[in-house]
């Protein structure tokens, strides 16, 4: 069995991550076969609190090829499944100001079940942006000098 991982790459340049959990996700059945084929994205989405209730939007999974009329729809909203206590936890943190919760990888587990981790994030500025550039910078080259050596 594969694995398979997709990640929001673009999330860690602009957040800096406080807090992070794994959350199982609601999918309908030709949505979990679709990403079984890894063909999920995870660009520009965000996380959003409903009536208590926990919501991914923007998670874009692609519709299945091999599906009737009964196909989904690739941009719907995905109820995030947490405790109720995690859930309230964050809803209060979530009324802070500056932060969001951001889903950072969605991935299939050993049981075969489809979860998103999420992170507790607050927006980087555009210096701390620089900063993050410059030390993956310096890593690569650190990770090539040791190669030469």
């Amino acid at each position: 069995m594969s694995t398979i991982q997709i990640r929001n790459r673009r999330a860690s340049y602009e957040y800096e991550f406080i807090e992070t959990y794994i959350a199982g996700i609601c999918l309908k059945g030709t949505e979990i076969k679709s990403l079984r084929q890894g063909k999920a994205a995870l660009s520009d989405s965000y996380c959003v609190f409903f009536k208590g209730e926990l919501y991914a939007k923007g998670v874009h999974i692609s519709e299945y090829e091999k599906a009737t009329h009964y196909n989904h729809d690739p941009r719907s909203d995905r109820k995030l499944l947490l405790n109720k206590k995690e859930l309230k936890k964050w809803e209060r943190k979530i009324k802070e100001r500056g932060l969001t919760i951001v889903p950072v990888t969605l991935f299939i587990n050993d049981r075969g079940y489809a979860k998103l981790k999420i992170a507790l994030a607050r927006g980087k500025k555009v210096y701390d942006k620089r900063d993050s550039i410059k030390e993956k910078d310096m890593k690569r080259e650190n990770d090539r000098f040791h190669k030469i050596l």
